[in-house]
């Protein structure tokens, strides 16, 4: 891929990236970058809101480049203060290496595991001795520190601030070091720490990590950010039919965020596919369908997607067509469309049966029905006009 190729697809869905011409020039270089993303398995659950970063990742690793997933098993027993308003509760070791067993798995469904390296922020910092960490800590003051929102927020307010809160971002900022990264992506809640990574490298005499930040991924309620603190998660794990439903309940709109941040169509695929919506060639909910089969298919496979699309689009019909719609037999010599339209008593005539085919109004088995002067085989059909009325037309020969 040229540059300015891979710039258009890493950029995709980037909120903050510092900088783009220090990017441009690593790319310029022609070797495959080192991507570090740090990961913390403070809970065994993964949501779609924590694959945005994977997503990133396979993105550069398509791109030719190197991907460096950290699992932070010395970090996740202080526990990232990003976001936070009180300490976290510190976790071992072992819980945190167990959570990571569920991280390392779903990995492996976005990213190519030939060319991901697993890395664990264990094997510096158990061997760094206090002279190594007091130099490490001087790289900031403390007023630096609490020029970070979270910080200054618990500080103003008088919440307390526990020392090793302190201690996460330069630890995370070595990390970068003992790597020697290229490029560190996290949540734009994490900018705070990523840019510290940059000062530790430039002291450490490496050159300096581009730093990328992503969007926090809505939930299904289309407000918040998702988490399962406020049950509007799509869950990895969620049983495929259920995985489907969650995400045909997001909005048309939340849609197309999804799509960029979790897709793997190319951004013109997406765009052609969004042309089409608004121009009324493709309907939404089929666009979100496809969507949704492919966040299956991704975790759970094609046969489970195919298996979800299908019930759901069987409930979905079963809630859309009302129980008691009228049951209509009609023996036609000729069963034209709009005859049959008119003797089931959906239209007062066969000229307003014409108008409302034209503006695509009338549906046969979910099917829409563009030819006028269509003609229909004996066989029982559910006839939708409009959006309300119904029925249920048998045709025999006459």
């Amino acid at each position: 891929m040229g540059i300015q190729d891979q710039l258009r697809e890493l950029k995709r869905g980037i909120v903050d990236i510092i900088s783009e011409e220090e990017l441009v020039a690593k790319l310029k270089k022609g070797r495959p970058l080192k991507v570090k993303v740090g990961f913390d398995p403070t809970a065994p659950d993964i949501h779609l809101g924590h694959t945005v970063v994977l997503q990133k990742m396979r993105q550069f690793q398509d791109a030719g480049h190197e991907v460096i997933c950290l699992i932070g098993d010395f970090t996740g027993m202080i526990g990232d203060p990003s976001g936070r308003s009180s300490t976290r509760p510190p976790l071992t070791r072992q819980e945190v290496l167990e959570n990571a067993k569920t991280y390392q798995e779903q990995v492996k469904k976005i990213l190519d595991p030939d060319r991901t390296t697993m890395a664990y922020n264990s094997q510096w910092m158990d061997n760094m001795v206090v002279s190594d960490f007091i130099k490490l800590t001087s790289v900031q003051t403390v007023a630096r520190m609490l020029e970070r929102d979270d910080f200054k927020k618990r500080f103003q307010q008088q919440h307390p601030i526990s020392i090793h809160e302190f201690l996460y971002p330069f630890i995370q900022g070595y990390d970068s070091v003992a790597l020697e990264a290229d490029v560190e992506l996290g949540g734009t809640d994490q900018i705070f720490n990523l840019l510290i990574g940059r000062d530790i490298q430039k002291v450490y005499g490496q050159e300096q990590q581009v730093v990328m930040t992503l969007p926090l991924l809505e939930g299904t309620d289309g407000v918040l950010k998702m988490s399962k603190s406020y049950n509007n998660y799509v869950g990895v794990d969620d049983a495929p039919s259920d995985m489907f439903g969650k995400v045909m309940s997001i909005s048309d709109d939340l849609m197309w965020k999804y799509y960029e941040l979790l897709s793997s169509r190319s951004l013109d695929e997406i765009q052609d596919l969004r042309e089409q919506v608004l121009k009324g060639a493709v309907h939404p909910m089929d666009a979100k369908m496809a969507l949704a089969r492919e966040m299956v298919e991704r975790f759970h496979g094609a046969h489970d997607a195919e298996f979800a699309n299908e019930s759901f689009t069987r409930v979905f019909k079963e809630k859309a067509v009302p129980q008691d719609m009228p049951e209509v037999t009609l023996a036609l010599e000729r069963p034209w469309i709009c005859s049959v339209l008119k003797d089931a008593s959906l239209v007062k005539s066969t000229s307003e049966a014409k108008r409302l085919v034209a503006q695509g109004a009338v549906s046969i088995d979910d099917e829409k029905v563009s030819d006028p002067e269509q003609v229909l085989d004996s066989g029982a059909y559910i006839i939708k006009v409009g959006k309300r009325r119904f029925a249920k037309v048998t045709i025999r020969e006459q």
